[in-house]
């Protein structure tokens, strides 16, 4: 019996560390480039996503920025601040988040996309099309909001 108690109590805690590692890619994110912004990554039920939740240059003409490239006209008037960008990634129970989308708010576009940390602080975003060789990297640092 007490062999039994042992082996449930380590793949419990097996789990739970594995859990651990799976929102290890949670909190907020600051994005490199000419107009940085900050994603805040979080998780709901088995599946991780991802809004802006900062922009350095949040405002255009004096009114906050709008989704004005998106191309279902009815979302074009809704703010960039809060908008979800990355969506649906699935821990692949390594180091990858993958089969997700990020949404590209500066050109209206939705490419396939997988995450990985390079350290605790480190996080390339792989977007691509088809396969991905053809896409494009980046890579954030994590951040307070």
């Amino acid at each position: 019996m007490r062999y039994i108690i042992t082996i449930v109590s380590l793949l419990a805690g097996l789990q739970l560390a594995a859990q651990k590692k799976a929102d290890d890619v949670t909190g907020v994110w600051l994005t490199n480039g000419k107009d940085p912004a900050k994603i805040q990554i979080f998780r709901s039920a088995d599946k991780y996503f991802g809004k802006i939740a900062w922009l350095k240059s949040p405002d255009e003409n004096g009114r906050p920025k709008v989704d004005s490239k998106n191309p279902d006209e009815s979302k074009r008037n809704q703010p960039i601040m809060g908008l979800l960008i990355l969506q649906g990634f699935k821990f692949n129970g390594s180091d990858e988040w993958e089969d997700g989308k990020i949404y590209d708010p500066e050109s209206g576009k939705t490419y396939s996309c997988y995450m990985s940390l390079k350290d605790n602080n480190t996080l390339k975003v792989r977007g691509y099309i088809g396969v991905s060789l053809l896409g494009r990297s980046e890579t954030w640092t994590r951040s307070a909001l």
